[in-house]
């Protein structure tokens, strides 16, 4: 997905084009801009993807039990860089359109089954409000489950949870069990602590709003009262002055087909843009702040600044085209910078660190009991089996797939994906020349059937299976993954996340499986997955010949490289790294295209790891 160029340059204003650090207190206001209400109506479908495609909006909220939900879910899921919350739902306020819930709760719907239209006690629809009927917490807790289920299950990237005309806190006690629920789905919906260390404020129209140019107006003056270091909240319904919203009403707010296009107007003003630029505002989503990592500075966290510095100097001088570095110490990053026109909201190319995550992935089925890493490769592929079925390719097991030690004499990846069919039996048909586990083969489409055996044994594909166990949790969204022409996730190659992501995986890493209190993962499972399974073979080594200086010759796991300096790896082509050093407590992340690798890390080893002091 293409980010849009309005977001593109207001995040390179915030880095610059060179590269500038970002400290744990950015020097610039910080603004979410939420777009509530999609799938209550195609208009507001429409309009909420133009104001992010093309306009301000860095959060929309969709609501699950509305008519338009499938569409907006089908538009969602595919730009999975829309930061996505559900829109906790149980009225329905409108005359001419209704919804029901999604369960049956008498105590919230009307005598024709729908929600009731009020929230609060309103003298033009009387007694037909949530407060004044005998709303059930159980009923209640079945329905907001059922919503959140269903968006899941459609929308795997949602990263929070909001509610409509305060559904989530009319009362404490319904309070309290969003917020139970929010961290049992590990969606958060309190804009409280964050990981940059500030609250939120929301803000609304700074004067009259009834017009396009009086919203307009008002909120170019809200945003010239933005204090520096301070993050905000502003919410508003964008749509479109159709046919559609002309019929949209209820009694005290009639105009609404003409209200809410002034507010869409407001999202794509070319005006309001200018003046976010002006004023240096970053736009920023609801998953960057609420699951951002904490940031801190070099002095705080006992780096030496100067190392940092003299390392981008000598990137520079050694003509490496550096995309991004970001460096963790005690769990904060303390350096971040990205070069060119690479930006912080930007996805990057991971090639063969996505090995890592789908590595990962297997940990956690283990960890289920789905699978065991001794178990073969061939009972999960009875259908695409050889005529013949050698020695070596029945003892090859899940553990020589994850050590890169499946008995290939030669890595086949290049000519399997060249086939436009089952890309699983052109590996099973490929010769197995050696015992498994005794011969380290790099082979990328090795990693892809570990990824056809997630599919195999849980039905989904490793990018929906790992976000609930491990994006979500770490707060890792907007993530995509090429796949085959079986529509399996390549699994060895082809994700595209953001720099910080890749960091949070690292931190992962390093905490052996445990994210904010909870242990995600068995550090068992790490233990076993960092250690080195076998060694490479000469063609690793570096072309001086001294193994010692090589990080191709340090040993490899499961799909993790061991390096120097008692540290691993998650390793990808043209200088993607996700370097951890337990000795260190410090995780350094980069993404590059640099064809010397090894020239890379090396600049990694001689300038940064001195400066962890």
């Amino acid at each position: 997905m293409k980010t849009n160029h309005f977001k593109k340059a207001i995040c390179t204003l915030m880095v610059c084009a060179a590269c500038v650090s970002l400290p744990a207190q950015t020097l610039h206001p910080r603004l979410i801009v939420r777009a509530d209400d999609m799938g209550s109506f195609q208009s507001s479908n429409l309009a909420c993807m133009e104001g992010y495609k093309n306009g301000i909006q860095t959060s929309i909220e969709v609501m699950a039990v509305a008519p338009w939900f499938p569409e907006a879910a089908k538009l969602l899921k595919e730009n999975p860089g829309i930061d996505v919350g559900l829109h906790l739902t149980i009225t329905s306020e409108w005359d001419n359109i209704k919804w029901r819930p999604l369960t049956h709760c008498p105590s919230l719907t009307d005598s024709n089954g729908y929600f009731l239209p009020m929230m609060f006690p309103n003298p033009n629809y009387p007694g037909l409000s949530i407060k004044e009927s005998k709303w059930t917490l159980a009923e209640i807790e079945q329905e907001f489950r059922a919503q959140i289920e269903l968006a899941l299950k459609n929308i795997p990237h949602i990263s929070h949870l909001s509610g409509h005309m305060l559904s989530n806190a009319f009362d404490p006690e319904v309070q309290k069990l969003t917020e139970r629920l929010a961290a049992e789905y590990n969606l958060p919906i309190n804009l409280t602590d964050t990981g940059y260390g500030s609250k939120v404020e929301y803000v609304r129209y700074d004067g009259p709003s009834q017009t396009s140019a009086e919203k307009e107006e008002s909120f170019i003056r809200m945003l010239h009262k933005l204090e520096a270091g301070e993050s905000y909240l502003f919410v508003d319904h964008p749509a479109l002055d159709d046919a559609e919203m002309k019929a949209v009403h209820h009694i005290g707010y009639e105009q609404v087909a003409a209200d809410r296009q002034g507010v869409t107007n407001l999202f794509t003003s070319d005006k309001v843009k200018q003046a976010i630029r002006d004023k240096g505002i970053q736009l920023i989503s609801y998953n960057e702040l609420t699951k951002a990592l904490p940031r801190s500075t070099p002095e705080a966290e006992k780096v030496n600044p100067k190392g940092i510095t003299n390392y981008l100097k000598a990137v520079k001088e050694s003509g490496q085209d550096l995309h991004s570095v970001m460096v963790l110490r005690h769990g904060k990053v303390v350096a971040e910078h990205w070069l060119g026109d690479n930006a912080a909201n930007k996805n990057h190319i991971l090639n063969s660190v996505s090995k890592t995550f789908t590595a990962t992935a297997i940990g956690f089925a283990v960890a289920e009991n789905r699978i065991k890493v001794t178990d073969k490769v061939i009972s999960f592929f009875p259908d695409d089996l050889p005529a013949e079925i050698s020695p070596n390719l029945a003892e090859m097991e899940i553990r020589h797939l994850l050590t890169m030690s499946c008995g290939h004499d030669t890595d086949p990846t290049s000519d399997i994906r060249k086939e436009n069919q089952s890309w699983e039996r052109k590996f099973l048909a490929t010769p197995v020349v050696h015992k498994p586990g005794t011969k380290f083969v790099y082979n990328s489409v090795g990693t892809y059937m570990l990824s056809a055996i997630i599919q195999k044994v849980t039905g989904q594909k490793v990018l929906d299976y790992l976000y609930p166990r491990l994006f979500r949790p770490l707060g890792i969204t907007g993530a995509e993954w090429q796949s085959s022409p079986t529509n399996i996730n390549a699994g060895g190659w082809g994700l595209y996340i953001k720099t910080e992501d890749m960091a949070k995986m690292g931190q992962f890493m390093l905490q052996k499986g445990k994210w904010n209190g909870k242990q995600l993962l068995p550090e068992s499972w790490f233990d076993e997955a960092t250690q080195s399974h076998i060694a490479q073979p000469p063609v690793w080594f570096p072309a001086n010949g001294k193994v010692k200086e090589s990080d191709w010759t340090q040993g490899y796991g499961y799909q993790v490289w061991r390096c120097r300096n008692n540290a691993f790896r998650a390793d990808g082509a043209n200088g993607q790294f996700i370097i951890v050093i337990p000795e260190k407590d410090a995780v350094i992340v980069t993404t590059a295209n640099i064809g010397d690798m090894q020239a890379e890390i090396n600049l990694i080893w001689k300038h940064l790891l001195p400066a962890l002091r």
